[in-house]
């Protein structure tokens, strides 16, 4: 799968490619990963990109020129992803469903962000990763290329660990424990040290439950809802 990050400052997304899993599946041709820089195709003699907003207005925008020339250097397949608070919430199933995607371009917007005619033109989906502002788009698009290239198949090394992760069956993931048994004075669950992959499971199944109406009350109430629902 091909991502590629508009962006003024490539050395802040490269890096997050150069360690772990992501960088094994860089390595493998799982994900490849381009940065287009907009400054390199702008037309001013200083490579502005940059511009007072129209009617005023505190802050320059990210002019639409540099852009546009920019989009046009990456190919006409490629499914344009603008990070924005404006955007709705990212979320487990839009990482499961944009996995499927062959080319995905996350434009990073900067200063007060990007002409709108730009966001207008190009964007296939606006997403907001949480009710608050970044200095730019880049962590945002980081997130979600992380959370989408999870899903890409040969990234992770086994599979099967998606099954379990949070937010399947609109659940968070149950607690999790590791040796020792008894650290501190505190003991893993006993059910768990038994070997009854039946009762494991009911177990972990209870303790989702648990953690999701404690962490997550809005959760739980989607939960309950479709309980309900198929109760009927």
């Amino acid at each position: 799968m091909d991502f590629t990050f508009v962006t003024l400052f490539p050395n802040l997304v490269n890096p997050y490619f150069e360690d772990s899993i992501l960088l094994r599946a860089k390595k493998s041709g799982a994900v490849r990963i381009d940065c287009v820089n907009p400054r390199d195709f702008s037309l001013d003699k200083h490579k502005k990109v940059d511009d007072y907003k129209a009617g005023g207005g505190a802050g320059l925008l990210m002019s639409a020129q540099p852009l546009w020339d920019a989009f046009k250097s990456i190919g006409e397949e490629a499914y344009f992803i603008f990070p924005s608070p404006a955007g709705k919430s990212f979320s487990q199933n839009d990482a499961k469903r944009l996995s499927k995607k062959k080319h995905i371009v996350f434009v990073c917007g900067r200063y007060e962000g990007i002409d709108e005619r730009v966001v207008e033109t190009y964007a296939d989906e606006v997403f907001s990763i949480g009710d608050f502002v970044l200095t730019g788009g880049e962590l945002a698009s980081l997130c979600m290329c992380d959370a989408i290239s999870r899903m890409v198949e040969n990234v992770l090394g086994n599979e099967e660990s998606l099954l379990e992760e949070s937010f399947e069956n609109t659940l968070l993931e149950a607690p999790s424990f590791t040796k020792p048994n008894v650290c501190d004075g505190l003991s893993i669950p006993s059910d768990f040290l038994k070997g009854n992959h039946a009762i494991i499971s009911g177990l972990k199944n209870r303790m989702a439950h648990a953690k999701t109406y404690f962490h997550r009350p809005d959760l739980y109430k989607i939960v309950k809802n479709k309980r309900n629902y198929y109760a009927k």
